[in-house]
């Protein structure tokens, strides 16, 4: 068992797939920064500043400043601004993602149709076997 955990190990595609996660978790750092320090603020122009995160409804109908301070008085809350902040989020950096690897895959395309086009498999093969007929 111990010998096909260590060929499962070193198998490719885990390999590939564990620095594809560190990579990520890594990216997730740049893309969540994007998010907050450069895009957010830009909404908050035209949303005029209003901050979702605490807007909530206290189950207890009791009138609390913030959500912070309905949480730290023990009462349950319906915190709904933190949900639609959450989806305004996942939207922004779903669209950020897909820009990235949009520009990436043009960039790919492009690279590719520059790439010079070399001769067939058969060319080579005629060529190698009229050399080899010549030697003769």
């Amino acid at each position: 068992m111990l010998k096909e955990f260590k060929e499962f190990i070193s198998n490719g595609n885990v390999m590939d797939l564990a620095v594809g996660v560190i990579i990520g978790g890594a990216f997730s750092a740049i893309v969540n920064s994007l998010v907050n320090d450069l895009i957010m603020p830009l909404v908050s122009l035209f949303t005029g500043g209003v901050d979702f995160s605490n807007k909530f409804y206290a189950r207890d109908g009791g009138d609390y400043a913030t959500l912070d301070a309905a949480k730290e008085a023990g009462v349950a809350v319906f915190a709904y601004g933190s949900f639609i902040m959450a989806i305004i989020n996942f939207l922004i950096i779903a669209f950020v993602i897909f820009i990235l690897v949009r520009s990436l895959n043009k960039m790919k395309k492009a690279q590719a149709e520059e790439a010079p086009a070399g001769p067939s498999e058969v060319d080579l093969l005629t060529e190698i076997r009229d050399a080899l007929a010549k030697k003769k």
